[in-house]
C-alpha cells in the first residue's frame, strides 16, 4: 500500500466556510481556522501542497481572551529605523484594527515559507458581522 500524496493538479475545488467569531476563545479560534486554510481536516491532506479551502471570520471585535491578556499582552513591531520599535497591547489593537489580532494569531500557526503566505490569502476577516462574499455560499464552520 503507498502513501497518498495530493498533487497541486489532483487538488479539487476548494470551499468557503464562515466562522462567527462573537465570545470564542482566541488561541482556539485561530488553531481551527488554520487547520481549515491548511487542509488538515481533509483525508487528502498533503503537507506541502495547498490543500486548503477559504475561511471568512466575522465579528472579529468579539472574540475573547482570558485572563489579563486584554491589558498585558503586547504586539511588538518594528520599522526598520532607529528607534523605530512600537509595542501596542492587545485592547489597543481591538479598538482600532480588531481583524488583524485574528490574522496575527493564524500567521503564527501557518508555515513560514511561500505556501504559508498563499494560505493567507484565503483568510478574510472583517470587524462586523457583514462580509462581501455571500456569492461563493460560505458555509459555517464549527470551532
Amino acid at each position: 500500500m503507498k502513501t497518498y500524496m495530493a498533487k497541486p493538479a489532483d487538488v479539487e475545488t476548494k470551499k468557503w466556510y464562515v466562522v462567527d467569531a462573537a465570545g470564542k476563545t482566541l488561541g482556539r479560534l485561530a488553531t481551527s481556522v488554520a487547520d481549515t486554510l491548511r487542509g488538515k481536516r481533509k483525508p487528502t491532506y498533503t503537507p506541502h501542497v495547498d490543500t486548503g479551502d477559504f475561511v471568512i471570520v466575522v465579528n472579529a471585535e468579539k472574540v475573547h481572551v482570558t485572563g489579563r491578556k486584554a491589558e498585558q499582552k503586547e504586539y511588538d513591531s518594528y520599522s526598520g529605523y532607529p528607534s523605530g520599535r512600537r509595542v501596542r497591547t492587545f485592547g489597543e489593537i481591538m479598538k482600532r484594527h480588531p481583524e488583524r489580532i485574528i490574522e496575527h494569531a493564524v500567521r503564527g500557526m501557518v508555515p513560514r515559507n511561500r505556501l504559508g503566505r498563499a494560505m493567507l490569502r484565503k483568510l478574510k476577516v472583517y470587524a462586523g458581522p457583514e462580509h462581501p462574499h455571500q456569492a461563493q455560499k460560505p458555509e459555517p464552520l464549527e470551532v
